[in-house]
């Protein structure tokens, strides 16, 4: 791997071994499939996906991105792990999704390529397991379109969200696989912010996402205690 990219080998390898179950609601990414609709139903509420460039930073297996292009977005979605984006493409192929591109090429050097292609990115559930989220934020600031709209989402470090996202998520309910999060690279709202205003992002809308694990159920919220998610313009 070229050390200059800013990916972990050992978090890429971790979703690499699971590949194959991405699209298996009952596997390991059952909560991503649960949650996506709430996502697509926030992100479409604020910027309406349909007719627009939609690049999904990390896009893995593709459970976002295929969703965006079936609301009628033209979508590339980038990651660099080999075996997630086959198994995007497979599905895409199999469910004859229109409007959808992959790639294994990392944000940085697509904004190098495309500065200011994109009417809308989103960056889910990926800063947390980067060595520089910051400049995945630069880069994701780099290619959206003045006027247009960047989605991050991500975990808050905190007791709360170590105690619920770590030891109830992975060890207690075994709903993820055991080391999926690590506590130290998880981001407050206010580091994540930060990171975007540096970048020339303007702040615009924060949602806080919640589950009860008694009746399995995930719901948006105004509490960004855990998982939470941003909006933000570049203006």
């Amino acid at each position: 791997m070229n050390p200059s990219l800013n990916a972990d080998p050992a978090e890429l390898a971790k979703f690499s071994d699971l590949a194959h179950r991405w699209w298996d609601a009952d596997s390991e990414f059952r909560p991503l499939h649960q949650i996506n609709p709430l996502r697509l139903g926030w992100i479409n509420s604020i910027a309406s996906v349909n007719g627009q460039r939609v690049l999904d930073v990390g896009c893995g297996g593709g459970i976002l991105a295929d969703s965006m292009a079936r609301c009628g977005a033209d979508v590339l979605g980038i990651d660099l792990s080999t075996k997630a984006l086959r198994v995007a493409q497979l599905h895409a192929l199999e469910a004859q999704t229109p409007t959808l591109k992959y790639r294994e090429v990392s944000a940085e050097e697509i904004a190098s390529e495309q500065p200011g292609s994109f009417d809308i990115v989103t960056c889910m559930e990926m800063l947390e397991h980067v060595p520089d989220p910051a400049s995945v934020v630069r880069a994701c600031a780099a290619l959206v379109k003045p006027g247009g709209w960047v989605f991050f989402s991500t975990i808050h470090r905190s007791a709360k969200a170590f105690l619920l996202a770590v030891v109830g998520a992975e060890y207690v309910l075994n709903m993820l696989p055991r080391g999926t999060h690590a506590y130290e690279k998880m981001i407050r709202p206010s580091e994540l912010a930060a990171h975007c205003r540096s970048a020339g992002l303007t702040l615009q809308h924060t949602r806080g996402l919640e589950f009860n694990p008694l009746t399995q159920r995930y719901w948006l919220s105004s509490d960004t205690s855990v998982n939470y998610m941003i909006a933000t313009q570049k203006l």
